[in-house]
């Protein structure tokens, strides 16, 4: 019989109202190290595919917090597909793509990487895996997507999810 294995980290949420709709909640946490397991993540801060009317209150929680703000971001369309890629300042940058294309963007995903010479290195590598997929296709559209998962990255690593809320029982 296979034994389970446990988690490198587990998952502890922080703040449960970052910020919420009918269909989604965004809330902060951080991913907690298992003993013996490394110190060092790649990244400081990451959010996977949130949907683009949390960006200021994402934004606000990580000015009170005092994070850097600059770092890789991915802008999606409704189908989760990767649009634009880029890094710099990541909200001021998504705020303008989705002011260029609001019918066609509905969430994004941003990486914070504390170490400034990997934050080149990372978005080339999400512009390659992305590559042909980062033109415009007006005829994928569709909402119901799933995130990518937190688990995904390294303990120690602090993250933004989403997830879909529970029906009200009547």
């Amino acid at each position: 019989m296979a034994t389970k294995r446990k988690p490198k980290f587990k998952v502890r949420p922080r703040d449960k109202n970052v910020w919420a709709n009918e269909h989604w909640r965004v809330w902060r946490g951080e991913l907690r190290r298992r003993p013996g397991r490394p110190k060092k993540s790649l990244f400081a801060v990451v959010a996977e595919k949130l949907p683009f009317d949390s960006l200021r209150a994402v934004e606000r929680v990580m000015k009170q917090r005092g994070w850097t703000r600059t770092g890789v971001y991915v802008a999606h369309d409704s189908m989760g597909t990767a649009r634009y890629v880029g890094r710099g300042r990541i909200f001021a940058r998504l705020r303008q793509h989705r002011r260029k294309n609001p019918l066609v963007l509905y969430y994004y995903s941003f990486y914070v990487v504390p170490n400034k010479s990997h934050e080149r290195e990372v978005e080339t590598l999400l512009i390659r895996a992305a590559g042909p997929l980062l033109e415009f296709n007006q005829r994928k559209k569709r909402v119901t997507i799933s995130a990518g998962s937190i688990r995904d990255y390294e303990a120690g690593t602090k993250y933004f999810q989403r997830r879909r809320k529970r029906r009200l029982k009547k």
